[in-house]
């Protein structure tokens, strides 16, 4: 029958010369603690040449947290030698299998923490094991970091960029995504135009190319058209289609402010003119049909929106710009103020909304990775601060190699 010294051996993956020494349980401080060791004369592998055989030169005794055993904490004990070696290294200490160089964890718990975080928030996984949340963020960090030093950027070509809140109405962070396979390449704190120039920065540490970029998608956001045309000077600008239906539609919703102030029947009337139609409900379609034929200026906004996004259902850029031509018509001679201002914010931003023709990519990924991390954010009630909330992203949303034991 296999003894506990053997069965712990065994489930901690140890290899000759490590073995286990002892083993002391105290059910009510709820812990286990397991002491590792090796035999007297046990020789080792130098870190620095590998070479074998090399003696025992001192000891250092350490503790490391474990997987739970059962429902109670585990702690690992050891004496981690140093060896002189006879090749000239001098004094080098000796890394255990069991854990990396520096940590207070093993490597399976570190492999649990890293697999809980995609799924919960680190608070509460600091409930669930009994840590402090700072030394689980401290994991995270490393893991990331590690991970993405090992990531290859050479064949980035397309990049979607957009900011989002780290705070209500306070801090932000830029993400840059590759709109090929949908994953964040890169996080960074702020969202002005010396953002593009850190991400370039982060590109060429990847053995990327900012010069191969060759088109990047973003609001309308000033900052970022000046940082794309200072650091990525080879791509060309493509204004998403859901910020340019935003500024469309924020010029129908002020008309219909100003408009509702005088007509009550546009009381309570916001989102009927701001769906498409097919979104409508059926109260909604009805109340719409019914103001179509009233002579009101909220109406002719309404179909100038819809009008609008006409223009990405065009076949190509020659006919998208003579639609939008035609469009900017009507729109400047609406005499509607707000429709008037939307319609040359187009006309400023005229190439880069004709770009879309170009490769058609929207920050569609973009959006959906933003609405992931906010809602990660949400589960945690927010974060500490941007560092924090930057690592969780890439948890989240960059498809990283962690290189973890298995659990």
């Amino acid at each position: 029958m296999m003894d506990y010294q053997t069965l712990f051996a065994t489930a901690l993956g140890l290899t000759p010369p490590w073995q286990v020494l002892d083993i002391k349980f105290s059910k009510p401080k709820n812990r286990l603690d397991v002491w590792v060791g090796f035999p007297k004369g046990s020789t080792f592998t130098c870190p620095a040449c590998d070479q074998a055989g090399m003696p025992v030169y001192d000891t250092k005794e350490k503790t490391w947290r474990h997987l739970n055993f059962f429902q109670y904490r585990t702690y690992l004990h050891a004496r981690i030698p140093r060896v002189k070696c006879s090749e000239g290294c001098g004094v080098k200490q000796i890394q255990p299998p069991w854990a990396r160089p520096g940590s207070e964890f093993t490597l399976l718990f570190e492999s649990l923490i890293m697999v809980l975080a995609q799924d919960m928030p680190v608070k509460a996984i600091a409930e669930l094991t009994g840590e402090h949340d700072t030394r689980l963020w401290r994991i995270l960090h490393y893991y990331v970091e590690e991970a993405r030093a090992k990531l290859d950027y050479s064949e980035i070509q397309q990049v979607g960029v957009d900011e989002t809140a780290a705070k209500r109405g306070l801090d932000y962070i830029t993400l840059f995504v590759d709109l090929n396979t949908s994953r964040l390449l890169f996080a960074t704190p702020g969202k002005g135009k010396e953002t593009v120039s850190t991400f370039a920065t982060d590109l060429r540490d990847h053995q990327g190319d900012p010069d191969n970029i060759k088109s990047v998608c973003c609001d309308l956001s000033p900052a970022f058209i000046a940082g794309v045309k200072s650091s990525l000077p080879q791509a060309q600008m493509i204004f998403d289609r859901f910020h340019i239906m935003k500024i469309i539609n924020a010029a129908v919703d002020e008309v219909r402010r100003y408009e509702s102030r005088e007509n009550e029947l546009l009381k309570k009337t916001r989102y009927i003119w701001l769906k498409n139609p097919q979104n409508l409900t059926a109260k909604q379609r009805n109340k719409l049909n019914s103001l179509k034929n009233e002579h009101i200026d909220t109406v002719r906004a309404y179909n100038l929106r819809l009008s609008f996004q006409g223009f990405f259902d065009q076949p190509d850029r020659a006919s998208g710009e003579q639609y939008l031509k035609r469009w900017f018509y009507w729109a400047t001679h609406s005499k509607l103020v707000p429709i008037v201002n939307a319609a040359y914010t187009v006309k400023d931003h005229w190439e880069g909304i004709l770009n879309w023709f170009h490769s058609r990519v929207t920050n569609g990924v973009l959006e959906g990775i933003n609405s992931l991390i906010q809602a990660a954010k949400t589960r945690a009630r927010g974060y500490r601060n941007s560092k924090t909330l930057i690592t969780m992203s890439y948890i989240i949303s960059s498809h990283l190699n962690f290189s973890l034991p298995s659990l």
